[in-house]
């Protein structure tokens, strides 16, 4: 029997559920949306997807989102499809558009959310997976025992290269671990990104040099394939550690030409995420969706952190950074360190530690470091005794 692909989607419709669950099947693999003479019997077996569960959920009283077919009952579903591999292939970006494609248009459906996938060993050998990951992040960064207390240069924009460089030595300084660009900054004209990089990485190898560490610093590569591909190799002959790439904007196909053999951890900053998940019915499920990026090569990913400023709750956040810890599979587990961030100070490390089980992580103060009343060391100490104290 075939390899095949699974995914777990919650489902909102007045149509007959079971017809509803068939549509979807049929749209993203062997139908359309009228018969045609080559769709036999035989072809669909062969390649069609198929409905492998279908569990009734819930009955709403008004469609969730505008422009469904009418009618009533309105139901959520959680619908289970799946796909043999043969008809898909080993590409992570066609994946995508075959998990969701068309799905969320169809107008049989006022809800529709990818929850989660399910990839055979198979296709999780295709991806390159992350290149470095804990093990390689923890060795790179000396940290062993502990999360890495990271920050963000803030201001996002409106600092030269040698302002940024002047923060980021006040920083390591501080006894942080971890520092990264914000999503904002990649390669202005203000901020050029190899002056940066020349003058962040000249402050960080003097303060080695004094102290014997060298703080990670997740340089934004952010741009055309081109351009990123020449950022990752000028951080890496400067002497980085890490660099640094927003996912909706740079997309599976020049993440993955990035990441493939990169000689650096690849930092993944979810920016625009909001747009996919929001709504409780429309867009990708966090767990779903960063598999795709763990398989294409994401060493750490944003899960956005506990009481946030943000509109996720607490539970969410949860599950997404569990998520990260969790194997795709037995020979490639693709395991990726998730990143807490957004308005995050000591008060919540110890509901962070309890929901996670597990001090693989980067915990990310932006505000929580430099704005504290004492400095950015005093922040920092504070962030570790917070983390010192979970037992």
């Amino acid at each position: 029997m075939s390899e095949r692909i699974e995914a777990d989607y919650i489902i909102e419709t007045a149509t007959n559920l079971e017809k509803a669950a068939a549509t979807m099947a049929g749209e993203q693999s062997s139908g359309t949306f009228t018969k045609v003479p080559g769709e036999t019997p035989e072809l669909i077996e062969r390649a069609g997807a198929r409905v492998e569960k279908l569990t009734v959920l819930d009955t709403v009283e008004k469609p969730s989102l505008p422009g469904a077919k009418p009618g009533t009952p309105i139901r959520q579903a959680k619908v289970t499809i799946s796909w043999p591999l043969e008809t898909i292939g080993l590409s992570v970006p066609h994946l995508s558009i075959v998990i969701g494609g068309n799905l969320f248009e169809l107008g049989d459906f006022s809800g529709l959310k990818v929850d989660d996938i399910r990839l055979p060993e198979s296709f999780l050998a295709s991806g390159p997976g992350p290149g470095f990951g804990i093990e390689g992040t923890r060795r790179l960064s000396g940290v062993y025992d502990r999360p890495l207390i990271g920050t963000i240069i803030k201001p996002s924009v409106g600092f030269t290269p040698e302002q940024t460089a002047d923060l980021a030595e006040e920083l390591a300084q501080a006894g942080l671990d971890f520092i990264k660009d914000d999503e904002l900054q990649a390669a202005s004209p203000s901020c050029p990104f190899e002056a940066r990089v020349d003058a962040v990485m000249d402050r960080l190898h003097r303060h080695a040099d004094r102290v014997g560490t060298l703080p990670m610093f997740a340089f934004n590569l952010t741009g055309e394939v081109d351009d990123m591909l020449r950022r990752r190799d000028y951080v890496l002959k400067a002497g980085g550690s890490c660099v640094m790439m927003t996912l909706n904007a740079v997309g599976l196909s020049g993440f993955m030409a990035v990441s493939r053999q990169s000689p650096l951890p690849i930092h993944a900053h979810r920016a625009g995420w909001g747009a996919l998940s929001r709504h409780p019915v429309l867009g990708w499920s966090f767990p779903a969706w960063s598999k795709l990026w763990r398989l294409a090569g994401a060493d750490h990913i944003h899960v956005n952190g506990i009481d946030n400023k943000f509109c996720e709750s607490n539970e969410s956040v949860i599950r997404s950074a569990r998520s990260c810890l969790e194997p795709l599979g037995k020979t490639k587990p693709c395991i990726t360190m998730p990143v807490f961030s957004s308005g995050q100070t000591p008060r919540q490390v110890p509901q962070t530690y309890a929901g996670l089980g597990s001090r693989d992580l980067i915990h990310a103060a932006g505000g929580g470091i430099l704005g504290h009343p004492g400095g950015p060391s005093e922040g920092v100490a504070e962030m570790r005794s917070a983390w010192d104290a979970q037992k």
